[in-house]
């Protein structure tokens, strides 16, 4: 695999040039707008036409709806350990986003009261890649938080393969996480349906969940007519590591996260020259799955922390005492594992931690997901007459200021109000 070797003088410009080496979604912007109005229009009928071409490779598709018999013989067929491992994943996922949900709070105004609500959505979709690889991780990081959020139907997107069936473990961990609805469908055509609805799908509220550059492009040009989670690009991982740590669990730390394959970003950063060559022989010498590799020298390891806050990534490791000083003063990563036993693989599996995590430097202003993405905040108002007759006084000169006079007007019936409802 290609590793280049950087100096980090400036790392703001390290990190453009970095982030630039990553394929960006402008390049299939185009198709996507295609893909998503064939599908408006279109319906099942495009959907299915796009499977076949897209996904099962000329073969004819499997119904959209995945059968219920269909899931419950996945789920008997498990492989133990499998089973074992998901299982694990979704009680460790649960604990954690059961912590997340919040419950109404209320602030007392002098004489009124405002309450702070949540509710969840109504209808919610997990997009679960398929293309490299089967992902039932996946599906438990999205239908778990939803589930603790209360959200009432939440249907999973799984791509079938070439036999025209989506993975059976996928299906499986469908089952055991509580998926309402499993759509065998993927690419740019399944977020249309999703969005605007078919005789087959459902259109839900929010759409959530990683995939390939159209899946993204497409969540981005539905956003508005549904929620998204955000715009998830290739994975990428920054690792900051003092010298005196063992070099092959880090190789191995990058190379795991490379498997996710081109476009996916792995940046090692250390103080330690000797460290950095070791990572070099270990990586370059690795199969190339397309990812991209970068090992950067630092002076110091504040230095390595102002590398890591510029990249804003999606996973950062810290290991060795130094480097896992740094962990109180991250504010910009997706995930921060921290110690030599913290691999980011840990993470994406069976941590508790959700693997769906922003990427492309989203971690300056966008979140991992949590039951908050299925929720939706308001607020509730409670003025009583004498509230109402002081707040008038003091809020109608402003809304005459702004040139709403019925604002105004509005508020100060209440003036008059004596009291009766």
């Amino acid at each position: 695999m290609r590793c280049e070797r950087r100096p980090a003088d400036d790392p703001r410009a390290l990190a453009a040039q970095l982030r630039a080496l990553v394929p960006s979604s402008e390049s299939v912007r185009a198709t996507v707008a295609r893909i998503v109005a064939r599908v408006r229009a279109g319906g099942d009928k495009a959907v299915i036409g796009y499977t076949r071409r897209l996904d099962t490779g000329g073969a004819p598709p499997g119904p959209l709806v995945v059968g219920a018999e269909q899931l419950e013989r996945a789920e008997r067929t498990l492989d133990p350990a499998v089973r074992f491992g998901l299982e694990q994943a979704i009680e460790s996922v649960r604990r954690v986003a059961c912590e997340a949900v919040r419950a109404d709070r209320a602030v007392e105004l002098g004489g009124y009261r405002v309450v702070m609500r949540e509710a969840p959505v109504a209808r919610a979709a997990i997009y679960v890649p398929g293309g490299r690889a089967p992902y039932p991780s996946t599906v438990v990081m999205g239908v778990v938080p939803a589930r603790v959020a209360g959200v009432a139907q939440i249907a999973v997107c799984a791509p079938p393969a070439g036999d025209g069936q989506p993975d059976a473990v996928v299906l499986g961990a469908c089952r055991l996480a509580g998926a309402s609805v499993v759509y065998s469908m993927g690419g740019a055509q399944a977020i249309a349906a999703l969005a605007y609805g078919t005789d087959s799908v459902e259109a839900v509220d929010v759409i959530v969940g990683p995939g390939n550059l159209y899946v993204q492009e497409a969540k981005r040009q539905v956003f508005g007519q549904v929620g998204i989670d955000g715009f998830a690009g290739p994975s990428d991982l920054v690792l900051i590591a003092d010298g005196d740590a063992e070099p092959a669990p880090l190789a191995l730390d990058l190379l795991a996260q490379a498997e996710h394959g081109p476009g996916t970003l792995v940046v090692g950063i250390s103080t330690s020259a000797q460290l950095l060559d070791a990572l070099h022989e270990s990586v370059a010498g690795a199969p190339d799955t397309g990812a991209i590799a970068c090992l950067v020298d630092v002076t110091d390891t504040r230095h390595a922390g102002a590398v890591a806050s510029a990249l804003a990534p999606e996973h950062l490791q810290l290991v060795g005492r130094s480097a896992e000083r740094l962990a109180p003063d991250i504010t910009q990563a997706g995930c921060v594992f921290v110690g030599r036993a913290a691999a980011t693989a840990f993470g994406d599996y069976i941590a508790g931690s959700n693997h769906i995590l922003p990427t492309g430097g989203a971690a300056r202003f966008q979140s991992a997901l949590t039951p908050a993405q299925f929720r939706r905040s308001f607020t509730e108002v409670q003025i009583g007459p004498a509230a109402g007759r002081r707040l008038a006084r003091i809020a109608a000169p402003v809304a005459r200021a702004e040139g709403f006079e019925v604002h105004a007007r509005s508020m100060e019936a209440r003036i008059r109000d004596n009291g009766r409802r």
